[in-house]
């Protein structure tokens, strides 16, 4: 609750009144002054009321591509015991506001309000709270109130039918200590970890059991799973943002479709972001979450991947711009290296201006 610039002037001019009154003995200005300085604190008593009411929120669907439709749903309910008279609240989307006009309820009444969201651009979106704005008739104070908690709106990016790629090369264990999330199904002892329900009775070790005092399975990796890891290029001297929109959505798409198709996935972007997953829709979600809220670097850093790391096993593709420098990423030999913007495809680099024509050309290529 404040004053508004014209409640301080109002404040201030009588203060000067009543001054002015005092010393020149004028019973006129004392008044004015009286006057002027109720109309302020009535205008505070105003825009102190709040009413005292419940709110409840929710978005269906709380996940969705960017550009599809997507829904909050207002649960304004009274429990006060009387009957509060109508107002105008504004729920917060973000940075924006959406105005809600809420009308009087009975005791223990509950009304519902529902509006569409923006689902235009790619992010997660906070919803709420809901914000009461009192102000008096006068314009001389104004209060806020946030009342109500907060849901988020997850938008991601557009995800285009890609074909799954079906050459990435088996990982065996010569290619070095596995260190992503085991693969389970064949003889390749990974780990020994502790028992978790539904896990099969035939995999308990008992000598580990006797040793701990706790159930323990062996963990096996089967070194015939295909592989599918995605290199975002984050580095702002990459690509213009409307490129890096695109570039996200290519990666999400052959990511998803990858893990749809039972290989094991994973992301590393140019930032230092490394996510693994299993295969399967369900885990693909840690995948999109990640994508849905990447950004491009403040600086252009490099290199583009730490020369440290290790290159994962199985398929590796690059996503990055058309005139990108790849520095250290050639040591990782990328099986395709998809570039946004003009340039030429072939060699094992696919270009196009956008993730449209990237995903036409990459299913042409797997068509072959």
């Amino acid at each position: 609750m404040r004053l508004t610039r014209r409640g301080l002037g109002v404040l201030v001019a009588a203060a000067c009144c009543y001054a002015l009154g005092e010393v020149a003995g004028f019973p006129l200005l004392r008044a004015i002054a009286g006057v002027g300085i109720g109309a302020v604190l009535a205008g505070l008593s105003v825009a102190l009321w709040q009413p005292k009411v419940e709110v409840s929120r929710s978005v269906q669907p709380e996940r969705i591509e960017r550009g599809k439709p997507a829904l909050a749903s207002l649960v304004v309910r009274n429990g006060t015991g009387r009957r509060p008279r109508g107002f105008a609240a504004h729920d917060r989307l973000g940075a924006a506001e959406h105005l809600v006009q809420i009308r009087p309820l009975e005791d223990g009444a509950a009304a519902t309000y529902h509006y569409e969201l923006p689902t235009h651009r790619r992010g997660r979106l906070a919803v709420g709270p809901l914000v009461l704005h009192r102000s008096d008739p006068f314009g001389l104070a104004r209060g806020e109130r946030a009342i109500g908690g907060i849901a988020h709106l997850w938008a991601y990016p557009r995800l285009h039918a890609v074909r799954a790629n079906g050459a990435g090369y088996p990982r065996h264990h010569h290619d070095g200590p596995i260190t992503d999330p085991p693969l389970r199904g064949s003889s390749d002892l990974l780990a020994v970890r502790e028992y978790v329900m539904g896990d099969e009775v035939r995999l308990l070790h008992w000598k580990a059991t006797a040793r701990t005092g706790q159930l323990m399975v062996r963990e096996y990796a089967d070194p015939a799973q295909l592989r599918f890891t995605a290199v975002l290029d984050t580095r702002s001297g990459s690509m213009s943002p409307e490129l890096f929109e695109e570039a996200v959505e290519v990666a999400a798409s052959l990511l998803y479709a990858a893990a749809s198709a039972g290989q094991h996935c994973g992301l590393i972007t140019a930032s230092g972001a490394h996510t693994t997953v299993d295969s399967g829709l369900r885990v693909a979600r840690l995948l999109l979450d990640e994508l849905c809220v990447v950004a491009q670097d403040a600086a252009d850093s490099e290199p583009l991947v730490p020369a440290a790391r290790s290159r994962p096993g199985g398929t590796l593709v690059l996503v990055t711009g058309a005139g990108a420098d790849l520095g250290t990423a050639n040591r990782w030999r990328p099986d395709v290296v998809v570039r946004l913007g003009d340039g030429p495809s072939g060699g094992g680099t696919v270009s196009a201006p956008d993730a449209a024509g990237v995903v036409a050309k990459w299913n042409a290529l797997g068509a072959r």
